[in-house]
Order: structure tokens, then sequence, then C-alpha cells
């Protein structure tokens, strides 16, 4: 049963919780560093090796070792510890960070040493996002205030993602772009030294005989949602530029994408204050159905204001479904590979935003954007009805006690 709407915890009361605040900081302080990369890579790459196309070659390397890795680093997690394992994935990505840097200060780096470089930071980047979204279930015992402390988590992780480019942007205005791949190191092994020394930072949890299965068991639903959304939203990224091209207002790209990003991050906080009564796969189901919906709708719209509309209400789905995918998950796996099953998740997410920019872009210019629009509505829809509880099962022995388990028949970007 839920809570009545009147006594519900405020997301006061997430921060409240001890120790939180503190971990909670840190966490989004080496998160940042994911923020800020990426652009930085790309700036300092580009002007150090006066090529696009190297540049493109070396982020790809960078991203796909950072995101299809992140399943196994994430378990190394789960296995040793946070405080073991952690910190020191943390300082070797950050020297490696620091030596891409190094190579990419002045115009002349060596494009073989610059992807190896690049390549091998990713391998080691710390899974941060899903630790700290299993540390959340360590603190948080009321099922209200989880739901809460996930909407937080994922609200301030968008956030940042739109905070680090900024940051990015002013540095570059005073210094080389390599010093963004320098301040991205300083990030994250700052933040992820205070972050590991918190004291509510808890060690491995040994494995339940009989439950190594319910590691991976179940997560068909929260990954497939996942890449599902993630493809559909890269390719709305391109579509609404075609879209813009078509009406003659590109100026207007940033406000369209802009609205939602905000419909996104409204979305999330709405999302923790509701009291569901639903379960968790059949929310994140129709919350992903929705978002199909209203992209494929968002086509129809007659012009970029009209456009904007309907993406700021796409927008009002995106986090809540991936914030519920996140903790069906958490849910749904095994105590001691909480982490791994968070990272499954956002890896999936940011899998499908890779594939999802690479099939828009082979698509636009082939077919009318209403049709593109329609197709990628038709993949967030898709990946609902993969994921929908066809069928109940009875809830077995054992399982986490929080809303939306395996006894209600949920994890990624992403973040990272």
């Amino acid at each position: 049963m839920s809570t009545h709407p009147l006594r519900r915890p405020s997301y006061a009361a997430v921060l409240r919780v001890p120790h939180a605040r503190r971990t909670f900081a840190a966490a989004l302080t080496a998160r940042l560093s994911y923020g800020t990369v990426s652009l930085a890579v790309l700036l300092s790459v580009t002007r150090s090796t006066g090529s696009y196309a190297v540049s493109g070659v070396v982020l790809s390397l960078f991203g796909a070792t950072t995101v299809f890795l992140m399943p196994f680093r994430a378990s190394l997690i789960d296995r040793h510890g946070p405080r073991r394992a952690l910190l020191p994935m943390a300082a070797l990505y950050g020297a490696l960070l620091s030596v891409l840097a190094v190579l990419t200060w002045r115009p002349g780096a060596p494009a073989v040493a610059v992807g190896a470089a690049a390549a091998l930071a990713g391998c080691c980047a710390p899974p941060l996002g899903p630790t700290m979204r299993a540390l959340w279930s360590e603190l948080v015992h009321d099922r209200d205030l989880l739901q809460r402390a996930y909407s937080l988590d994922g609200v301030a992780e968008e956030l940042l993602f739109v905070s680090g480019p900024a940051l990015v942007g002013a540095l570059v205005g005073v210094a080389p772009p390599a010093s963004g791949i320098l301040l991205s190191a300083v990030l994250v092994v700052a933040g992820t030294w205070v972050f590991v020394t918190s004291p509510a930072m808890t060690g491995p949890r040994p494995p339940v005989p009989g439950k190594r299965l319910g590691a991976v068991r179940g997560l068909l639903a929260p990954v497939a949602v996942a890449a599902g959304v993630g493809l559909a939203l890269s390719g709305v990224d391109l579509l609404v530029m075609a879209f813009a091209a078509e009406h003659h207002g590109t100026a207007l790209v940033p406000w369209v994408l802009g609205a939602l990003s905000a419909g996104s991050a409204v979305g999330g906080l709405a999302n923790g204050v509701v009291a569901w009564r639903a379960p968790a796969r059949t929310r994140l189901c129709r919350l992903t159905a929705g978002l199909g919906l209203v992209i494929a709708a968002a086509g129809l719209a007659p012009g970029l204001w009209t456009l904007t509309a309907a993406l700021a209400c796409a927008g009002a789905f995106i986090a809540p479904a991936l914030t519920t995918a996140y903790l069906l998950a958490d849910e749904t796996a095994a105590e001691e590979a909480r982490t791994q099953a968070g990272a499954w998740v956002n890896m999936a997410v940011n899998a499908g935003s890779s594939a999802g920019a690479m099939v828009a872009g082979l698509l636009v210019g082939r077919l009318p954007p209403v049709v593109c629009f329609l197709l990628a509505g038709a993949v967030a829809v898709s990946a609902a009805l993969l994921a929908a509880p066809w069928r109940r099962r009875p809830p077995e022995p054992g399982t986490h006690p929080y809303p939306g388990g395996p006894a209600d028949v949920r994890d990624a970007p992403a973040a990272l």
C-alpha cells in the first residue's frame, strides 16, 4: 500500500538521512567528470591533431570502453567493496586522463598514442552512478523515501550533463582545451576519495547460497527499456535538427532540446512525489510507452513551437522511466550484485544512444521527418511491450523488500 500523499517524505528528508548529504555531494562531484570529459576530449583532440575524423574515432574508442566494460567494473565493486575497488579505478582513470591531456596540450599529437590513452582511460572509468544508486538502498529503508532518493539522483545527474559542457566552454575561453581533461581528472579523483571515505560506505556483501542467478535474472525488463529509451532519444536530437532545417528555424534547436531536458527534470521530480500503486514493472512499461507515443505524435507538429511543447511533454516521461528502470534492476538483483545490476541498465542506455545516433544519421534525409519521429517512437513502444509483465509469477523467498521487486513484477547513463 502507498503512503498517504500528505504524509509522504519530502526530498529534504532524503538529505537528512545520516551521512547522505556528504556522500551524495561527493558522488556528484566525481560524476561531474563525466559531464565535462566528452566535450573536453573532442575539443582537445581536434585541436591537437587537426582532424575531426581522428577526434571522432578517439571519442568512440573512449565511449566504447567506458560503456561496454562497465558491468565488469561494477562486478569488481560488488565483489571487493567500493572502498577497495573504486578508489584505485578512479586513480588510474585520472592518471590516464592526465596522460591524454599532456599528449593533446599542443598541436602535433600522434593519433595512435592519443587513441590508446583514451581507450585505456575508458577501461578504468569508475561506475560512480551505479555505486551511488546501490548505496541509496543501503542508506534508505523506507520505500517511499527510496523512490524520492532515486528521483533526486536522476534529476541531479541530468543537470550534471547540462552544466558539464557549459563549464568546459567557460574554461576553454581562458585555457587550452586539454585543461578540460585535467579538470575531469581532478574532479573524479577528489570526488571519489571523499565518496569512499564516507561513513556510509559499506563493504562487499557475501553471496547468498542459491541466489547467484539473481545477479542477472529479471534484468531483461529494465535493460530493454533503457536501451529503447536511449535509441529513441538519440534519434530525436538529430530529428529536431532536420525538422528545424525544414522549417527554417535552426537557431531554435537549443531551445527545443532544452525543453526536452526541462520536461525530464520536472517529470523526475514529480515522479518522486506521486504515491504509485501500480507495480514498478507495470509503471515502467506505461511510462516508456507514453514516451514513445508522444515522440511519434511530435512528428505531426505544424511548427517549431508546437514541436517544443510536444518534446517538453515527452521529456516528462524520460527521468521517471529511467528512475523506475534503476529501481526495478536494484530490487530484482541479488543483494551482492546491486552495483552490477545498475551498471547493466546504464550500459544499455548509453549503448542505445550510440546506436540510435548512427541509425538516425542514416535515415535523416532519406525519409520524411514525420516518418522518422514515428520510427523513434515505435522503438520506445516496442521496448515497453518487450518488458511488459504478461504473466505474474509468485514472489521468491528472500527477495528485496522494496516496491516493484520480483513480487510486484527494474537499472541505467549513463550516465555513469
